[in-house]
């Protein structure tokens, strides 16, 4: 009885809070900014116009297919450079609409976003969930964290692990080479760009034993950043790494770009 009423109060609360926010800060589509019934939607304009990915996609990394390849279906990209993640999934393609809103969230402050996007990811993820894997957010190296305060993929693995209630590591996974910007690369640039820049804490490796880990990061491009953070994890002891991602590039082809 004394559980139901302290729920009870906490949802009431919880309620008050948001209509106080509300009031205040009337809730904006993530996209165009017009307004909307509630925090986290968007307009029926944008969602009209934000391509989410669905099914058929390439069995391990979740590239999407024009048509129906089968179950377990794999593309060129897998077939001739299996990833050394096992799998891969992504929300939405990265495309003209939907990366006003994720530049935004990752460079404008908008930080509210990272509730909605944690849930379309959710939905898109589910079957990389099982077995309870470890959430570990792909890493900023503390220069870029300085200057651009917070990481975005970690706001993802927060409201992931809220959702689902699985741990979220933040600190034993590190970026030790402050890299450029994979922005413009070749997809060989883009690899030897991070190459060596992540490392897993030695002391901490016991976390990783037999339990996959799951990667969470705001956008896949070519799979060369988390490419590279599934070869340092398995190699500091995870027995499977996954991926998740907010959005994802659609190219003609894939991984071999």
């Amino acid at each position: 009885m004394v559980n139901t009423d302290t729920n009870r109060i906490r949802r009431n609360l919880t309620s008050v809070k948001d209509r106080f926010l509300d009031l205040f800060f009337p809730p904006q589509c993530p996209c165009c900014h017009d307004a909307v019934v509630s925090q986290g939607t968007l307009c029926a304009q944008c969602w009209s116009n934000v391509t989410f990915v669905s099914d058929p996609v390439c069995e391990c990394c979740g590239y999407p297919f024009e048509y129906d390849a089968g179950s377990h279906a794999l593309c060129a990209g897998c077939i001739a450079q299996p990833p050394l993640f096992s799998q891969a999934r992504s929300a939405l393609q990265y495309d003209d609409h939907s990366r006003r809103m994720i530049l935004s969230f990752k460079h404008g402050d908008q930080t509210d976003q990272a509730a909605p996007f944690a849930n379309w990811m959710l939905r898109a993820g589910r079957e990389l969930l099982q077995d309870c894997p470890l959430l570990i957010p792909v890493p900023l190296h503390p220069k870029r964290l300085l200057k651009r305060r917070y990481n975005q993929a970690s706001l993802l693995a927060n409201h992931l692990g809220h959702l689902t209630k699985l741990d979220v590591d933040h600190l034993n996974f590190q970026r030790i080479k402050a890299t450029d910007s994979q922005g413009f690369k070749s997809l060989k640039a883009r690899h030897k760009n991070v190459k060596g820049a992540f490392m897993f804490k030695k002391e901490a490796s016991h976390t990783l034993k037999d339990r996959p880990v799951l990667l969470i990061d705001d956008v896949f491009t070519t799979g060369a950043t988390l490419n590279e953070c599934a070869k340092n994890l398995l190699k500091s002891g995870a027995p499977e790494v996954r991926a998740l991602t907010l959005a994802r590039v659609i190219r003609a082809t894939s991984l071999t770009d």
